[in-house]
């Protein structure tokens, strides 16, 4: 049987395979799994609940409640707020357990319960297996003043945007920003959070409606955003996934600035103040290797892990760096955050330009990306992919062939019956050919 929970948390279909009864049931089974752990020894157990804009949001989020509460367990609606947001208020209020209700950057009929543990961290892969586990037990009702109280936090916006702007030590004035927020759980706090630390702000896709959030805009649609930077002459723009736990950026000439060139500003920048932890950051396999050689350059170590934030931060968390992220744009700064934060990074991306006065378009410079290309070979048997003589021998002559100047990964994809080929070239016609090759073997060669 599949595991209910994914790399982050259980997401699907809102009301197709996440249901109302699904969202009360495992609400029930966390907080007993959590209990049997002693987490609520000695006092009352306490969750806050956010959400994004997602119209199904409403329904799931009175189910969590209702389990939660019905589990004997106090519990804080935050309303709409972001991912990261929420694990703040979760650390900050003190609450045993925080719940995210999103589905980050999918589509707005999807959805997903994050369960976030004390101090508004990621659940243990094992807490997740004992939630599943849990499901349908029978168990023993609280009844009378035992039962969870439900109440609501009306500042929780604030209370966030003001943690956010205390992180940068330089007001960010002068400077013209536009924030996408996806029509999602950032509309409110981003350019508040912006405004406050000082920046002329312009907010685009700030107006959900329920059914809108992530809807040709926001991270994964850029152009509307890099349209408002070159209308507006703005130094820089920012575009923000729906619960905003990643952003990439745009410079003053409308180019996109990604999570690789966004991490390398951030590391140098952090170096340079005597902060970056063991001077090392943590990027995952993905990231271009010019990244990787441009550290190298500067002296900064790289710490590499398999795709997925949540790997990022387990490495951050074993090791104790400070500062990872990914291509995609998810950043990490733990020493303001426990997750990912799209604003907090546009706030730092943004003080860094203030005091080297640079614009983002220097400061990415740093850098220089090499020609990436990506082939997913379907219908294949992902699970040789390591083994096959005949695929590891091709990818040896091609490395060989590319030497220091590229790089091949071949890699099964974590949810589909296909593998995939990315390769790093000088140019973008080397890669392709290298690419087109290695796809043609891994098709002969693992072919169901």
């Amino acid at each position: 049987m599949a595991r209910l929970f994914g790399t982050d948390g259980v997401r699907g279909l809102a009301n197709g395979k996440l249901t109302a009864e699904l969202a009360l049931e495992v609400s029930v089974a966390a907080a007993h799994v959590l209990a049997a752990r002693g987490e609520f020894e000695g006092h009352r157990p306490l969750a806050v609940v956010g959400r994004d804009t997602r119209i199904s949001g409403q329904f799931l989020e009175a189910a969590v409640v209702a389990g939660l509460a019905s589990a004997g367990v106090d519990v804080i609606l935050l309303g709409v707020l972001p991912t990261p947001g929420v694990a703040h208020l979760a650390a900050s209020l003190n609450a045993d357990l925080g719940v995210v209700l999103s589905a980050s950057h999918n589509a707005m009929p999807d959805n997903g319960i994050k369960f976030l543990a004390r101090g508004g961290k990621k659940l243990d892969d094992a807490i997740e297996i004992a939630i599943e586990a849990r499901l349908g037990q029978d168990w023993e009702r609280p009844l009378g003043a035992t039962v969870g109280r439900v109440t609501t936090h009306p500042t929780a916006v604030e209370e966030y945007v003001a943690h956010l702007v205390r992180t940068i030590e330089h007001p960010l004035a002068g400077t013209t920003i536009v924030v996408d927020c996806a029509e999602g759980a950032a509309h409110a706090s981003a350019p508040k959070a912006l405004t406050d630390a000082g920046a002329t702000v312009i907010a685009i896709h700030a107006d959900p409606d329920g059914t809108n959030i992530n809807e040709n805009c926001g991270s994964t649609h850029l152009s509307d955003l890099r349209a408002a930077v070159l209308e507006h002459g703005a130094d820089v723009g920012f575009g923000l996934d729906g619960d905003a736990d990643r952003c990439l950026a745009v410079d003053a000439e409308g180019t996109v600035v990604d999570g690789d060139q966004i991490l390398a500003i951030l590391a140098l920048a952090l170096k340079d103040q005597g902060r970056l932890a063991k001077n090392t950051v943590v990027a995952t396999v993905m990231s271009n290797l010019g990244f990787v050689q441009a550290m190298k350059s500067h002296g900064v170590g790289v710490r590499q892990t398999k795709v997925g934030d949540r790997y990022v931060l387990e490495a951050m968390n074993i090791s104790g760096y400070n500062l990872g992220g990914e291509q995609s744009g998810h950043v990490i700064l733990s020493d303001h955050a426990t997750t990912g934060d799209g604003t907090l990074t546009a706030l730092h991306l943004v003080e860094r330009m203030v005091t080297t006065g640079l614009s983002l378009k220097e400061l990415a410079s740093v850098m220089e990306k090499l020609p990436q290309v990506l082939i997913n070979v379907p219908e294949v048997d992902k699970a040789r992919a390591d083994e096959d003589a005949v695929v590891a021998a091709a990818v040896a002559e091609e490395e060989a062939l590319l030497g220091d100047r590229g790089r091949v990964l071949l890699r099964p994809s974590g949810t589909e019956p296909l593998v995939r080929v990315m390769v790093e070239a000088p140019s973008e016609a080397e890669a392709e050919a290298v690419a087109g090759r290695l796809a043609s073997v891994v098709k002969q060669q693992l072919a169901l």
